[in-house]
């Protein structure tokens, strides 16, 4: 099956928790509807896709109806890139590129995202469900690191205070990335009838990780997730779940446009109008197109309406 999310967890004997997990996703189609629909340079690429493989990775484990949106706010040539990743793993992105800016071949990660120390890196958890009393949240971090990933266990243990590791990849045909993380050992009967509960969670997360040092990058891009699995994990006893769909979506509707433009105001749009005749709005994740002219605009401040959920970004194009 392409384009799965695969989860495991790890045995540790007697305990009553397992002390790891892991997860490995592949995407192939998703991540080729994504980089198609735009023209990055080779080397955004290859950092967005494996944003957006780490964002599938995280995203597995949200308890709640909405999206993780994981954004790399950059101070070099590129200026922002964004994943979004909703709780049924459908996914989107784009970036966003300073102007005339040449891009070589061999740029490195803090080339294009941190040359001058300045980058940030910020997660957002969007709940659809607002109504229910759930409320996004948003962490902010500096960017550590050299990789995507070493900049997403840098905010993983400034943020959340836990133990995660990554192994990301991608090419012009796949998306691919390994994720392990330590659980921590609180609740249960762990603690209480197990003493030595923390030193063999220990052992098995320094095996677990060392096992997975041993991946390579092509093996990650090439071998599909259940055979990587037994590959990596031959000695250790393994939970294995189903795998999950992964897929390509995005979220922009001519409603959800709509909103946005009563929520710049009846004065600013008329003014647009004035100027332009129209108004029309690309969407940057998926790069469709919507049109509204006057008549169009007086009908939606005429019934006021208004959208809920998170607005992605779109680009008005006079």
């Amino acid at each position: 099956m392409s384009d799965t999310l695969h989860k495991f967890l790890f045995d540790a004997g007697s305990s009553a928790r397992s002390p790891v997990r892991g997860e490995i996703v592949s995407l192939a189609a998703t991540w080729r509807q994504i980089k198609e629909r735009h023209a990055y340079p080779e080397p955004v690429l290859r950092m967005l896709g494996e944003l957006v493989a780490a964002s599938t990775l995280l995203s597995a484990n949200l308890k709640f109806n909405g999206a993780l949106i994981m954004q790399i706010h950059g101070d070099g040539p590129v200026r922002l890139l964004v994943v979004e990743c909703n709780a049924d793993l459908t996914i989107r992105a784009t970036v966003k590129l300073s102007s005339n800016e040449v891009i070589p071949d061999d740029a490195t990660f803090t080339a294009l995202v941190n040359a001058h120390g300045e980058g940030r890196f910020a997660i957002t958890l969007d709940p659809r469900d607002k109504s229910q009393g759930q409320r996004p949240y948003q962490g902010i971090v500096p960017l550590e690191g050299a990789t995507v990933a070493a900049a997403l266990e840098g905010y993983m243990r400034r943020s959340e205070q836990l133990h995660t590791q990554l192994w990301l990849a991608a090419d012009d045909e796949h998306a691919n990335g390994l994720l392990l993380q330590k659980l921590p050992l609180e609740g249960g009967n762990v603690t209480t009838f197990d003493p030595d509960a923390e030193a063999r969670a220990e052992e098995v997360w320094g095996r677990a990780v060392t096992f997975a040092n041993t991946l390579e990058r092509d093996e990650l891009l090439r071998v599909d997730p259940p055979t990587l699995m037994r590959r990596l994990f031959w000695e250790e006893t393994l939970a294995v779940y189903d795998p999950v769909p992964c897929a390509f979506r995005c979220s922009c509707t001519r409603e959800r446009v709509a909103a946005m433009l009563v929520s710049l105001g009846e004065r600013e749009v008329d003014e647009t109008l004035a100027e332009m005749g129209g108004i029309h709005v690309d969407c940057e994740f998926c790069n469709k197109s919507y049109d509204f002219d006057t008549v169009d605009c007086a009908q939606l401040f005429a019934t006021s309406n208004t959208m809920d959920g998170v607005r992605p970004p779109f680009q008005q194009r006079h």
